[in-house]
């Protein structure tokens, strides 16, 4: 099992920072997370957060791409709907040609309408309209649609859709689904058999919500309020513009009892060698490929963000290598 990092940019308010050092720093974190010998870094996309989150996944992961040589570049996700499927299939071959073929493009259908009235798309149809992109990156790369072409003759697509349902979809359209969840995979491989492709060839992939650390209870006390900023807007943005009331307040000593249990937020705080352990257990029922974690889960301080990537890739990521 290959371990990666995940990256959203974000810069709130009672921690703000110059953005250029913001971004720059994020650079270095995934210069430092190739030198360590990880296999990936993924980056999120939002819009209208109130702490900056980033919002063009694909133009960050081109500067990624100028910076390193070896690791892997992913989207996890990158808004299909708010886009026309020619633009991403453009954008996505020039950081495919800028890395030498090391994109993996991750896509999702989103679930804020803020957004959507921002890029003026229709919020009802994105589901539709994300299998639609599919669909037609598969034809604009095949058939020489756009220039230049990705490096990569089958670039790797994954979907980030949840539940059921969204795993059948997935399994369809003959692509790797963005989720760890067991339930999910006999759907997944039902749709793959009803699209005509190979079930055996199901592929699944996504991140987990840890902090690996020699001494986890001296770094939860300063983990904990970036944790509960990153988790307590997600919840707060999950019902802008539906009409929902407010959810309760985020509880983070609540999400770390829960560990890797599936739920929005809940983490697992421990040692490299209990985090293995957990993974190995939760994985070993799916065809997980990799596994990517928040490195600066709200926005760490750099010395925190830094001393996390350096445990993931020193120790966590040599004992999942042998999964």
């Amino acid at each position: 099992m290959q371990l990666g990092v995940y990256l959203d940019l974000r810069n709130p308010p009672q921690w703000r920072q110059d953005w250029s050092r913001l971004y720059g720093f994020s650079l270095e974190l995934c210069e430092e997370a190739e030198r360590l010998g990880l296999g990936s870094a993924w980056f999120s996309e939002h819009h209208l957060f109130a702490d900056g989150y980033l919002p063009q996944p694909l133009t960050f992961a081109a500067a990624v791409a100028a910076r390193t040589s070896r690791i892997r570049l992913g989207t996890a996700v990158m808004l299909a709907p708010l886009r026309p499927p020619a633009q991403i299939a453009e954008e996505a071959a020039v950081v495919d040609v800028l890395s030498g073929g090391r994109l993996d493009l991750g896509l999702g259908a989103g679930y804020r309408p803020p957004e959507f009235a921002l890029y003026g798309a229709d919020f009802t149809s994105r589901y539709k309209a994300t299998d639609g992109t599919v669909r037609e990156l598969r034809r604009l790369w095949g058939d020489g649609g756009v220039t230049p072409p990705p490096v990569q003759s089958a670039l790797p697509i994954w979907l980030g859709y949840n539940g059921p349902q969204g795993a059948r979809r997935a399994g369809r359209l003959g692509e790797g689904l963005l989720s760890l969840n067991p339930a999910l995979l006999e759907p997944y491989r039902e749709g793959l058999a009803e699209g005509g492709h190979d079930p055996a060839a199901a592929r699944m992939s996504g991140t987990v919500n840890l902090f690996v650390s020699e001494d986890p209870e001296r770094d939860w006390a300063r983990v904990k309020p970036h944790h509960t900023h990153q988790w307590e807007s997600y919840r707060q943005a999950s019902v802008e513009g539906t009409g929902r009331p407010a959810p309760r307040p985020f509880d983070a000593e609540v999400s770390r009892a829960r560990g890797l249990t599936p739920g929005l937020g809940n983490i697992l705080v421990t040692t490299p060698e209990d985090a293995a352990a957990q993974l190995a257990e939760r994985t070993r029922d799916i065809p997980v490929e990799t596994v990517f974690v928040w490195v600066s889960p709200g926005a760490l301080p750099e010395d925190l963000a830094l001393a996390h990537l350096r445990s993931l890739g020193d120790h966590l990521a040599p004992l999942l290598k042998d999964l």
